[in-house]
């Protein structure tokens, strides 16, 4: 058997970013990802992919990092990484589409290693997850999203899906508004630390039967919807919805936080955030509507599978 290593990890990663950013620009029709290779000081590099102003796609990212470094004061103190040098790797993506009725979607899989003066691992886990975030609420596609993700994980374990999808529900979730959530969640993991090399096998498995799901997940409900009609109105109320996004990237992510404390690139960071936004005083739906029902959602989770 071969061991699980950074090496393969890496070239997973590498390889899940060409898969789904090929499924993506067959979906849009016109836009392609424009590629921008960057190095971070202190160690390491990453390709940002970006792709805008397409048919489907007003503007989205699919990322792939690899860096390390020395473990920083502010490491310490604000992440609680107590070693002497670290390793990550990881994809990290988000697509905002044009049309209201197209959901936006996020998602991320990652590794990370911590290690002593002497270069020996003292710590590792795996983390990552998948959510979607829709404007308009198709109960089919929030149905299909949940349940592809079920299908991928369940082989690794009938308590994970319930758990993971629980962790999703509740880490975005905008807590400054009474925990009303971004949007109809999906899953979320982090911490998955291998036990053994066997146990690394079985958590690289479960991280790629994840990553492989994404495409099969997302893109049929992007064939199902991109071709809806929408008017300003329903824009205005994306836009609104939009907003919710940014104050939970900029407020409460974990993983902007950890990009902005270790150096990390900026521009790729705050990829994440919409293109156009609204913040309107205490703007609120009409009772009754298609909007109100989404927000409903949004606020009180549901059980999806």
């Amino acid at each position: 058997m071969n061991h699980f290593t950074t090496a393969i990890w890496i070239q997973y990663i590498h390889t899940l970013q060409d898969t789904i950013c090929s499924a993506l620009e067959q979906s849009d029709g016109k836009a392609v990802f424009v590629e921008d290779k960057w190095e971070r000081e202190g160690g390491g590099g990453g390709r940002t992919r970006v792709i805008a102003n397409g048919n489907v796609f007003e503007k989205g990212g699919v990322n792939t990092s690899v860096v390390f470094g020395k473990v920083s004061d502010a490491m310490r103190s604000q992440l609680k990484i107590d070693g002497d040098s670290w390793f990550a790797c990881g994809l990290s993506l988000v697509i905002h589409p044009l049309n209201p009725f197209v959901p936006t979607t996020h998602a991320n899989w990652r590794y990370f290693e911590l290690y002593d003066t002497d270069k020996n691992v003292i710590d590792r886990w795996f983390g990552g997850g998948a959510d979607l975030t829709p404007y308009y609420l198709f109960e089919e596609d929030a149905k299909h999203f949940h349940q592809t993700l079920y299908n991928a994980i369940t082989p690794f374990g009938a308590d994970l899906y319930p758990q993971y999808k629980k962790n999703c529900d509740v880490y975005f979730a905008n807590k400054h508004r009474g925990n009303e959530m971004r949007g109809i969640g999906g899953v979320f993991y982090d911490y998955l630390r291998p036990s053994d090399d066997a146990d690394a096998e079985r958590l690289f498995s479960f991280q790629q039967a994840n990553g492989n799901c994404f495409t099969e997940a997302y893109i049929p409900i992007i064939e199902k919807r991109k071709k809806t009609p929408w008017s300003s109105d329903h824009k205005y109320w994306q836009e609104i919805r939009r907003g919710r996004y940014v104050e939970f990237n900029l407020i409460h992510d974990r993983g902007t936080i950890f990009g902005l404390k270790t150096n990390g690139r900026t521009e790729s960071i705050l990829m994440s955030l919409p293109p156009t936004v609204r913040f309107d005083y205490n703007y609120q739906p009409q009772p009754g509507s298609e909007e109100a029902r989404l927000l409903d959602a949004c606020q009180h989770p549901r059980e999806w599978v």
